[in-house]
């Protein structure tokens, strides 16, 4: 990646929506080129989509939390077949697999306590590959929104 294209990556983490002739003004370059570089950053794999960000309290989901897990046995199939399983349930945020004491971080977003409770009893501790859980409520939390190439 050139400077060219670090730039176009930091003002599409910035914003996903400008546009075309909005990048290409702001890097005095021609849309055309803006354009090319685009669609080489996505082909090259460094774009992965762009995505709409949303207030997850509006959306009925006030309370989060990381739900740490440790699977037996430490197998390639458990370790697959559970990530595969929490990977579909809805209120899941986002996965981590992990080295160490446990084997995933499992971020998630619910209505309230009772519903965490219920998505750690009545769904998580219900796998057989299940060996342990625990779970901390998150207060708030700071998400990057712009990471600079290395």
């Amino acid at each position: 990646m050139d400077e060219l294209d670090s730039a176009l990556v930091r003002l599409l983490q910035e914003d996903g929506r400008r546009s075309n002739r909005d990048l290409a003004r702001e890097l005095g370059i021609a849309p055309s080129t803006c354009l090319e570089r685009v669609r080489s950053l996505r082909a090259r794999g460094i774009l992965l989509g762009f995505r709409a960000e949303v207030d997850l309290p509006s959306l009925g989901r006030s309370l989060e939390a990381m739900i740490a897990v440790r699977v037996r046995p430490p197998s390639r199939q458990a370790i697959e077949e559970f990530r595969s399983f929490v990977e579909r349930m809805p209120e899941v945020v986002s996965v981590f697999v992990l080295t160490g004491a446990d084997d995933f971080l499992i971020h998630v977003a619910v209505r309230d306590t009772d519903h965490l409770h219920s998505v750690v009893l009545d769904e998580l501790t219900k796998r057989p590959e299940l060996a342990d859980v625990r779970t901390s409520v998150i207060y708030s939390h700071m998400s990057r929104k712009v990471v600079a190439p290395a």
